[in-house]
């Protein structure tokens, strides 16, 4: 089925309680906006940034609509390309080691981790109670999990959440770049999660709140695409290809308890043979 514009029209999303979770062994996280708040972090660290610098360029003042317009779910310094290319502001790339105070393309993106980092700080992380009972119920039905983030600050929030435990597997930022991984909406972040837990993609979820991300899911072949709506929007989530939507991952766990009751090993019948005494 397609649109008006010819382009693939995408299936409508099924019920969370409903979804058919019998082949999923493995589950991929995003990490700011599905597991912990950090969106949030990341929406300040961002406004500290650009509302001082588009203000000294007389451009149109940041918002945080601009956050999930251009920035949201991307590798920190294609965010800033992103937003800049809105404001037609056009900055030398500069090096990786450019200094926090340099006006370049990686200037701007070291200088927003320095304001994460001061915002982490100030204002801590807790991951979200419904999240968490997600964790748990697919870890005790045996399934691997992971993180896959675009940032590069994953371990930090991790620990500053409590979570850093519970993944060995953590593809994020760091990793995408020693590795000349492709970043989100690419799917090859999630791609190589799935290798590293050394499950086929088609058995694995992806779970997302970003377009880029929840785009990135639906490149690949992927289990399932779970879209979480955190601001984005079910409207837009749809579009981009989610397969279930949910406003909190709690909402799945019906379908994890039913899949894994329907896998669990049949106990064997009590014997009805009476042994002879000896």
């Amino acid at each position: 089925m397609t649109s008006p514009d010819n382009s693939p029209t995408p299936p409508t999303p099924v019920d969370p309680r409903d979804a058919d979770l019998s082949g999923i062994r493995g589950w991929l996280f995003d990490l700011d906006g599905v597991l912990t708040p950090t969106a949030v972090v990341h929406m300040h660290a961002w406004s500290r940034l650009f509302t001082p610098f588009l203000e000294a360029h007389g451009a149109k003042p940041y918002s945080d609509d601009d956050y999930f317009a251009y920035i949201d779910g991307k590798p920190r310094y294609d965010g800033v390309r992103s937003l800049l290319e809105s404001r037609g502001i056009r900055l030398e790339e500069g090096e990786v080691t450019d200094a926090p105070t340099a006006d370049t393309v990686h200037g701007l993106g070291n200088r927003k981790n320095d304001a994460f980092n001061a915002t982490l700080a100030e204002e801590g992380v807790t991951a979200y109670p419904g999240s968490v009972a997600l964790l748990d119920a697919v870890t005790r039905a045996g399934a691997a999990i992971a993180v896959v983030s675009s940032s590069k600050n994953a371990p930090a929030v991790l620990a500053a959440a409590g979570l850093a435990d519970r993944f060995e597997v953590v593809v994020d930022g760091a990793v995408a770049a020693r590795e000349g991984i492709p970043g989100k909406p690419e799917p090859d972040m999630f791609e190589r999660a799935a290798e590293l837990l050394g499950l086929p993609t088609e058995a694995c979820a992806v779970v997302e709140d970003a377009e880029s991300g929840v785009k990135a899911g639906a490149a690949g072949e992927f289990g399932i695409v779970v879209g979480v709506d955190r601001g984005v929007g079910r409207e837009a989530l749809e579009e981009l290809g989610a397969d279930v939507i949910v406003d909190d991952l709690d909402e799945l766990l019906p379908a994890v308890e039913r899949a894994a009751a329907a896998s669990a090993p049949e106990s064997p019948a009590p014997s009805t043979t009476r042994e002879d005494p000896s």
